[in-house]
């Protein structure tokens, strides 16, 4: 059996991670995971490209052989390193000016880009279409187009594929094909803090968590694992036997921050190997709650590219008559609060002063500070007094802030994901993360006033974000309420309990 092809979609995983494009190549496809992260690129990729070219493109080698403005579906091969054939399949080609076999024009790559800037992997792949395609079209390519955005909002930026940029296009070639001769696939990244958004997350995961990787380990990225990986310490087991004194001196070396962090990391993993939680603080977390007659969750749903906070979802939770909190909310009372670009930002502030001030003095509990930031700058850019930001700061009650206060937790992360099903709870959607919520937005957004199947089938999302939204509050309360449980035990005498 010879050796695999070399494709454009391969090249893309290893830039992004060397064991991802052996997976990609041989890996059980059974163990992948959909994720949301891909739709959204695809979903991206076609509103700039309608922005680019408002015609549709025509497809494949008869498209180029009429000169179309725009020609999507044209494979390409070529010879590559070590008699290695390449392969790829340009998500659009551009007509511009030149001489090529089919007449007196010529095309161009062009290619999509999410974030806000041009990477490696992206100058990698149009280096290669471009190597391909001027063999093809047999004519220079000596640029590719890099396009973003949609509407008034659209940016497009060309990029030279010289032979510096084809020179390392020729060296990433070579490495990815001596990966793809491995009969096991490369070891697991240092930081795996991206890993979520691989489809092979849920594969690696399991290996990690099977070898004792350090990565398992809450605050270790990729540089303290190499810092450990000097010393000898090369698993959670290890790191949790070692002497925390001994390894803040030894890491003293490197930065003070490093010799700080070395009894909380030591800390961390005695408690993720024996599995109970330990108190770091005999206060109370949530002092807030000994006299609330009820509080509000809250969670924002945002589109990052966008710097949009689209959805601004409450859970209503009273005090019981018998003066506890309820362990179980259901549903819960749920009211969401659409943002929408053409209702503006001074409607938006309205109704959430509104809805606000109906629960006057009543906690907001929110999961990390992005609801936080959030609304306080949205009150500063509506002309909220000082008065009046500093007595919205008072309400918001960051949970996660307060968890990682006063307690360890025998748990890889300390995201709202990872505490909570730590705790117990599901969410009511599998699989459902942040991504998946965004694509079912922008899907909503784009389609919503179409009549027929897609109308229908975004207004269903839109159902889908605000049960999303809903879940990830009342997720918050599973780990709020565990912290009031420990709260009561303290003031009632009793020493901490595990979960």
């Amino acid at each position: 059996m010879g050796a695999p092809p070399l494709t454009d979609r391969l090249l893309r995983s290893w830039v992004r991670c060397r064991r991802r494009a052996w997976l990609d190549q041989f890996g059980d496809q059974q163990a992948r995971q959909w994720n949301a992260h891909r739709a959204l690129a695809l979903h991206d990729q076609l509103r700039s490209f309608q922005t680019l070219l408002p015609q549709k493109p025509q497809h494949g080698e008869a498209g180029c052989a009429a000169g179309a403005p725009g020609v999507m579906g044209l494979r390409l091969r070529g010879p590559g390193p070590g008699g290695a054939e390449l392969q790829a399949h340009p998500a659009l080609l551009e007509r511009v000016g030149g001489i090529s076999r089919w007449g007196d024009f010529a095309y161009r790559p062009v290619l999509a880009r999410q974030g806000r800037r041009v990477t490696r992997e992206h100058r990698l792949q149009l280096a290669l279409w471009g190597r391909l395609l001027a063999d093809h079209q047999q004519a220079e390519v000596a640029q590719g187009l890099v396009v973003a955005g949609d509407g008034r909002g659209f940016q497009r930026e060309s990029l030279a594929l010289g032979p510096g940029l084809q020179h390392q296009l020729e060296d990433s070639l070579v490495r990815l094909q001596g990966d793809l001769q491995r009969t096991s696939p490369p070891a697991l990244v240092s930081d795996r803090k991206k890993c979520t958004l691989c489809s092979w997350r849920g594969h690696c995961d399991q290996a990690a968590a099977a070898e004792g990787h350090l990565s398992e380990v809450s605050g270790i990225g990729g540089k303290r694992r190499e810092l450990l990986l000097e010393l000898g310490i090369a698993s959670l087991d290890g790191l949790a036997a070692t002497d925390p004194e001994q390894l803040a001196t030894q890491l003293e070396v490197h930065g003070e921050q490093h010799r700080e962090i070395a009894a909380q990391l030591v800390a961390q993993a005695r408690v993720q190997q024996q599995g109970k939680p330990e108190r770091l603080d005999s206060g109370l977390a949530l002092s807030e709650l000994d006299s609330a007659p009820g509080l509000l969750l809250y969670d924002i749903e945002s589109d990052p590219d966008a710097r949009d906070d689209f959805l601004h979802g409450f859970v209503v939770v009273k005090r019981l008559a018998d003066g506890s909190w309820p362990a179980d909310l259901g549903e819960g009372r749920y009211q969401p609060l659409l943002a929408l670009f053409e209702h503006g930002e001074a409607l938006l502030w309205k109704r959430l002063r509104r809805w606000l001030d109906h629960y006057p003095g009543w906690p907001v509990l929110h999961y990390g500070e992005t609801e936080s930031i959030a609304l306080v700058r949205l009150a500063r850019r509506q002309g909220a007094t000082d008065a009046e930001i500093d007595l919205l700061r008072s309400r918001l009650v960051d949970v996660h802030a307060r968890l990682k206060r006063f307690w360890r937790l025998p748990v890889s992360s300390y995201g709202l994901k990872a505490v909570a099903s730590w705790l117990g709870f599901a969410w009511s959607q599998k699989g459902v993360d942040g991504a998946r919520c965004l694509l079912w937005w922008r899907q909503w957004r784009y389609w919503r006033h179409e009549p027929g199947p897609r109308g229908r089938a975004s207004r269903y999302h839109l159902d889908r974000i605000f049960r999303y939204n809903r879940d990830d509050n009342l997720a918050t309360w599973r780990v709020a309420h565990w912290l009031w449980l420990q709260d009561s035990k303290r003031v009632a005498g009793r020493g901490p309990s595990p979960a």
